[in-house]
């Protein structure tokens, strides 16, 4: 076997479209692009969101809602995910850096402890945001919450 031998399997290519070469070939005369117009010209493109002339959707739809420029998104931890990483580290504090190396947030993130599940580990908790229901948890069970 040789470079000059290798042919691809049969069956697997096919013989090239050659369009404009004549109407002997069966794809002459328009170059199966159909008559005249824009579509039928080099160079054309349709626009994004161009439907025909119909007035395109983003159009025809109204406008709505409003998206605040600082709104703070905070990363909800609950309180049954720091009972597991208390349980699985040996911790009595858990942190933001806590938190990033157990792979629950990333490094740019704010933290809100969130009071769903239950926490029996004395824990001094400290993030960015806590719920008034984990704020009681913590608490209950004689642990402390410092707020960052």
């Amino acid at each position: 076997m040789k470079l000059s031998n290798l042919k691809p399997a049969e069956g697997s290519t096919h013989r090239e479209k050659r369009i404009g070469r004549g109407q002997g070939s069966g794809h002459g005369g328009t170059s199966t692009r159909g008559h005249k117009g824009a579509q039928s010209r080099s160079g054309y493109s349709r626009k994004i969101g161009f439907e025909g002339g119909q007035m395109p959707i983003q159009r025809r739809l109204p406008k709505s809602g409003f998206k605040n420029p600082f709104r703070t998104e905070y990363k909800a931890i609950n309180i049954s995910v720091l009972q597991t990483i208390a349980e699985k580290n040996g911790l009595s504090t858990i942190d933001v850096e806590s938190l990033i190396s157990a792979g629950y947030i990333s490094r740019n993130d704010l933290v809100k402890i969130l009071g769903n599940g239950t926490l029996t580990a004395k824990l001094e908790v400290k993030a960015h945001a806590f719920s008034k229901k984990a704020i009681e948890a913590i608490e209950a069970a004689k642990g402390t919450v410092v707020k960052l």
